[in-house]
């Protein structure tokens, strides 16, 4: 699996091993050892820009995804065929850090969560109706608990 992680703003986080969740994220659906997928971490005012131009909202959210491919339905695994290009992940840690905050939870867990989010968000999973609330939030669940942390 080829997943690019971009810290692009200008105080860095440390390593919180993004690339081994989003792997397990990736795994955990099924998809093929060619898929690929992007995780930019950014700014505040970046992130408001993005959720401005693209979701009509304004101020900075924690996390956005932008798919490539529409997965009205699970995908189908090819191993035979071209790389599956997932699309892009953007969170915004200092958001995430502040809904941490708020919530009284680990910085470390916001994050886990906000990384798998995006990855399910990319692989048509909404939270529109009540009913698809639920079924992605115990995805989320699933997923974080294959790697020891608990959906806050």
């Amino acid at each position: 699996m080829d997943i690019t992680i971009a810290d692009e703003q200008d105080d860095p986080l440390p390593s919180l091993n993004l690339e081994g969740l989003a792997r397990t994220a990736l795994e955990a659906e099924d998809l093929p050892d060619s898929t690929q997928v992007s995780i930019a971490l950014v700014d505040p005012a970046r992130m408001a820009d993005l959720n401005i131009e693209y979701m009509g909202k304004h101020g900075p959210t924690d996390v956005l995804s932008f798919p490539i491919e529409d997965f009205s339905a699970p995908p189908v695994p090819d191993l035979d065929g071209p790389p599956l290009l997932l699309g892009d992940v953007v969170i915004c840690p200092s958001v995430v850090g502040d809904n941490a905050a708020a919530a009284a939870v680990a910085f470390e867990d916001e994050m886990a969560l906000m990384v798998v989010h995006g990855i399910l968000h990319l692989l048509g999973h909404d939270h529109v109706t009540d009913a698809e609330a639920e079924l992605m939030e115990q995805r989320e669940r699933e997923i974080l608990a294959m790697v020891g942390r608990e959906r806050p």
